[in-house]
């Protein structure tokens, strides 16, 4: 039987690291927990998040998933530590801003990165800046309310539109010929970014790296199915499962059932 991947988000931004790990590895079953209840992660204290996410692993290793993968920048960086330590038996996958290739790859040394009030915060993503941004102008932005338009299915409104504009001109015209996309959320407005920012300015997705450090896990621990035919793929929400399933056609391209569980006394059941 095929090793199940459990991925886990505060919504439907991991939906974006689903589609790459479904593209790369058709034939692991997964089960996917977005914690609409609790999103956005991004304004919540690292205590909170840390809770959730402990709640939610166990959650899924109840559900059969070996592999786990916390496809959620504000989660890693608030969390993924604290995880391993929990759960050493467990292999996590986590995020990390690709500020790194950034850097490697910027001609006008200056690079835009978006992610969450809570990522720039942590100490995860500011070592990372320091370790391989050195000789780099880094602009960021942490785009309010671009976390709720994109759970709201909203990807090309006028919202949306305005946010990412007063996020990106400015960058854009400091000269950044790159721009890290440090939330998973924010890969589904790709193309209005692309349109923002011009045909010269490179947008890093980060799904695909994450994509292929699942399969070198599941490599190692000897859990990579061999099937071609796609494996179940179970999609659980603490929100309302009627709205996310409503939306999946612009998430994922495609309808899947959706299934609900609530939060009781800091439990899910």
């Amino acid at each position: 039987m095929a090793t199940t991947i459990g991925m886990l988000d505060s919504g439907v931004g991991g939906l974006t690291i689903l589609r790459a790990i479904r593209e790369q590895l058709p034939g692991q079953p997964v089960v996917y927990l977005a914690d609409q209840a609790h999103v956005p992660y991004g304004v919540r204290s690292l205590d909170e998040v840390r809770r959730f996410t402990k709640e939610i692993t166990q959650f899924l290793i109840d559900q059969g998933a070996k592999l786990i993968v916390v496809a959620c920048n504000t989660a890693s960086v608030a969390a993924l530590s604290y995880l391993r330590n929990e759960y050493p038996e467990t292999p996590f996958v986590g995020m990390e801003p690709a500020v790194k290739p950034a850097a490697e790859q910027t001609k006008t040394g200056v690079v835009g990165v978006l992610a969450t009030y809570a990522t720039f915060q942590t100490e995860v993503y500011n070592s990372v800046k320091e370790r391989f941004a050195k000789n780099v102008t880094v602009i960021q932005n942490h785009c309010p309310g671009l976390v709720n338009q994109i759970e709201k299915g909203d990807l090309t409104g006028f919202e949306t539109r305005k946010i990412l504009e007063s996020a990106l001109r400015p960058m854009v015209a400091q000269g950044i010929d790159t721009v890290v996309l440090g939330c998973t959320h924010y890969p589904f407005v790709i193309p209005l970014i692309e349109e923002i920012v011009g045909p010269k300015v490179r947008v890093i997705d980060p799904a695909p790296a994450i994509a292929r450090q699942t399969q070198r896990l599941l490599m190692e621990h000897g859990w990579l199915s061999d099937g071609i035919i796609g494996s179940e793929i179970r999609l659980i929400t603490t929100g309302n499962a009627q709205t996310i399933e409503k939306n999946l056609p612009l998430y994922l391209g495609y309808h899947l059932p959706v299934e609900s569980i609530q939060w009781v006394d800091e439990k899910l059941g």
